[in-house]
């Protein structure tokens, strides 16, 4: 057994540190005991030194088992570099020539070589296994393990045939390392690796100097990111979007509005891809764009920021991917943009999967749903889902502790829940539960018979997330627990049935409201108008009425009231800038454009006026393919029913298109379509009364023409017809 300031010394001789860093030196000391290893440490917490050093220790060579091809690459020099031999690391992979993998035989065969690092799907060929029998291994090292357990947001099937491959190379001590792992997950890694008796070292996982904070997604959000960035001048930071497609537009969005940033994703071709990385590290770029691909090893101390663009799969994905700012112990601040309708998008897509996989995939992202919507302290939150418990109720250090919480009583509702768990006997979930207080009488509620429980609807006045809210505290409180090897049935624990003897005040806190925002192409007019500016407004809105009696055309036709609304929010003053009002195209802005904007540009002036145009999000150019292609369509006179079915819409979302081209000043003729499916009175009648119209709206169009005599399509299609021809 070496002595501390043995080990000390060699650190210090091979790695230039003075110290080990929190349970560092136990676990090596363990490492060089010949014992089998388990290692719970958070990123930037220094694991890879974990096997490092006892490797140039020990006789022979370790094994080490890691995920990413560049995250090997970046080892192996960083090894390199603390060494005078360069043979000391290799790896193995399928980025190398035949001649390459000779080399590197050559070098373990002659004892130059103390650590190598394989690829599990290198680790499972043959010729590699029959190599790795003839020489004396020190330690098997398995990076990353959370790739093992299905559990883990990474899943490779080859990491799950790592034992058997290891017995049959031959038995030597094992280390397991991963960032992130819920009881769960690390009891499935143990299993998996054959090593439940291990020694198992647990670092905290609280960083404290982490802030994190949930926003809502609104319609605005790459205005929203672009605000942000600004503020933070210089600073590094990452974005993480859910797809790759996603990654390119984001990208190239915050590239025309001046953001230094470049896009990092799997379909890259890889030599790019690492080019990216290097200019990330090397600060040649502020922003790096990029899915969950981007970040396993990446040892940059000072990225100051990490966004989320759409809420992970899962909160171990979270953590880790948060885990990647503010390593060298400054600032970072974690903030992610939350929409229910992002997890439901992701729900759908695990739709074709097998059902076990469908059933772990909802729990994990139940998970992420609760700790976005829940208003309890973000670090507690997420530290118990780690397993460690955060004592302190206010971190001061999270969006939820910053702000005034609002407290409910809830007694009586957690007595209720731990009543409901026990009469089914801790064999069901959550959402059962829920659906039992609620009194739903859903498929499983009536096959178990739990409609005729004493709890069945006690709770059918309350809310949903608040019942959702009761069991999430409670399980943090201790009352209950979730079942770790059948991952989310309710269990109560021995302090929930001591609660049920004799019940106590339980304050629990109301979730935060996400509201996801209608899209902004409807304005809804509700008596007041969405404008900043109301003065504006009304000038515009005047000037509009003038015009419409000059050109005997109604005043719908020159401008919607959504465009004048947005005008009068962001004041543009150059022709450029009028063609970025939504419903304002080329032929618009030029027919009547110049009006608007002489009274727009007397208006800023005259009261000081500072527009946001600074902080307007400058869109790539949309070359909508759809569009060019319908209007495409039209001018080979294709009936709109043919066009509507060949790109695999809905006749309605045919008419939404066409609505707006039109709207936006672009002509297109479509009597061909109307003379065979209108008789010509009819079309005359109501493009008559579009003539002599007060409003463009559909309902008292159908009201005044007869809702018994024309359809909703007819006067969308003839109204399609006048703001064509008398428009534009």
């Amino acid at each position: 057994m070496a002595t501390h300031s043995v080990l000390t010394e060699h650190l210090k001789k091979h790695f230039g540190f003075d110290s080990f860093k929190g349970n560092q030196e136990a676990i090596i000391q363990n490492v060089l005991d010949g014992k089998d290893t388990f290692v719970l440490m958070p990123t930037g917490g220094g694991k890879s030194l974990c096997y490092q050093l006892p490797s140039l220790l020990m006789g022979g060579t370790a094994i080490v088992i890691s995920p990413l091809i560049a995250l090997m690459k970046n080892q192996v020099d960083a090894m390199r570099n603390f060494s005078e031999e360069d043979g000391v690391a290799h790896f193995i992979n399928s980025s190398l020539t035949r001649q390459a993998i000779e080399q590197v035989k050559d070098d373990i065969v002659n004892g130059k070589t103390k650590l190598l690092y394989v690829a599990p799907e290198s680790l499972t060929k043959e010729e590699n296994i029959e190599f790795l029998k003839q020489i004396k291994i020190s330690f098997y090292a398995v990076d990353e393990a959370h790739c093992i357990s299905e559990w883990g947001h990474d899943f490779r099937p080859e990491y799950r045939r790592i034992r058997p491959i290891i017995n049959e190379i031959g038995a030597a001590p094992l280390i397991a390392l991963t960032a992130t792992a819920t009881p769960k997950v690390q009891h499935d890694i143990q299993k998996n690796l054959g090593m439940l008796n291990a020694n198992v070292f647990k670092s905290s996982f609280n960083r404290a100097n982490l802030y994190y904070e949930v926003r809502p997604k609104t319609n605005n959000i790459d205005k929203d990111i672009i605000k942000y960035i600004r503020s933070q001048g210089s600073k590094s930071g990452i974005i993480y979007c859910l797809s790759r497609k996603k990654v390119e537009e984001l990208a190239e969005t915050l590239h025309m509005n001046g953001i230094s940033c470049l896009p990092y994703h799997a379909g890259m071709d890889s030599a790019l891809r690492s080019e990216n990385q290097d200019k990330f590290l090397m600060e040649k770029v502020q922003i790096i764009v990029a899915t969950i691909a981007f970040g396993m090893g990446i040892d940059k101390p000072d990225v100051r920021f990490v966004l989320h663009y759409d809420m992970p799969k899962s909160l171990e994905g979270y953590y880790q991917e948060t885990g990647r700012s503010g390593r060298d112990g400054g600032e970072g601040q974690c903030i992610a943009f939350y929409a229910y309708k992002d997890l439901e998008k992701l729900r759908k897509f695990m739709q074709g999967k097998p059902v076990a996989e469908q059933e772990i995939g909802n729990q994990l992202l139940l998970e992420t749903q609760a700790y976005a919507e829940s208003s309890v302290c973000r670090r507690k939150l997420l530290l118990h889902y780690f397993g460690e418990e955060y004592e302190n109720e206010n971190c001061a250090c999270c969006d939820n502790c910053m702000k005034p919480r609002k407290f409910i009583e809830g007694q009586e509702l957690l007595s209720l829940t731990l009543e409901t768990i026990l009469a089914v006997r801790e064999k069901f979930k959550a959402e059962h539960v829920v659906d039992i207080l609620r009194g739903n009488e859903t498929s499983d509620i009536t096959s178990y018979q739990h409609d005729e429980l004493d709890t069945f609807a006690s709770a059918s006045d309350e809310d949903e997330k608040i019942l959702h809210a009761v069991i999430r505290q409670a399980l943090i409180a201790g009352y209950i627990s979730k079942d770790i090897e059948n991952y989310g049935l309710l269990k109560i624990t021995a302090a929930g049935k001591a609660y049920l003897k004799k019940p106590t005040s339980f304050q629990i806190v109301k979730d935060n409201e996400f509201d996801d925002e209608e899209e902004e192409t409807v304005v809804k007019n509700s008596g007041g108008t969405s404008a900043a500016d109301d003065i504006l407004f009304s000038i515009l809105k005047d000037l509009r009425k003038k015009l419409s009696k000059k050109l005997e055309v109604p005043p719908f036709v020159i401008f919607q009231d959504p465009s004048l609304e947005a005008m009068a929010t962001t004041y543009p003053i150059t022709m450029d800038e009028l063609q970025n009002i939504p419903g304002v195209g080329a032929g618009k802005a030029k027919r009547y454009g110049e009006e608007f904007l002489k009274v727009i540009k007397e208006h800023v002036k005259e009261n000081e006026i500072i527009r946001p145009e600074d902080l307007r999000v400058r869109t790539v150019a949309n070359k909508s393919k759809l569009k060019v292609s319908i209007i495409q369509s039209i001018d080979r006179k294709i009936a709109l029913d043919d066009i509507a079915m060949a790109k695999g819409l809905e006749i309605g979302e045919l008419l939404d298109e066409l609505e707006a081209i039109v709207y936006s000043g672009t002509k297109i003729n479509i009597d061909y379509f109307l003379d065979e499916v209108m008789d010509s009175d009819r079309i005359d009648e109501i493009f008559d009364y579009f003539g002599s119209a007060e409003t463009d709206k559909i309902e008292p169009a159908l009201r005044e023409l007869g809702e018994d005599d024309y359809s909703e399509t007819e006067v969308r299609l003839v109204r399609i017809k006048f703001l064509s021809e008398i428009g534009n």
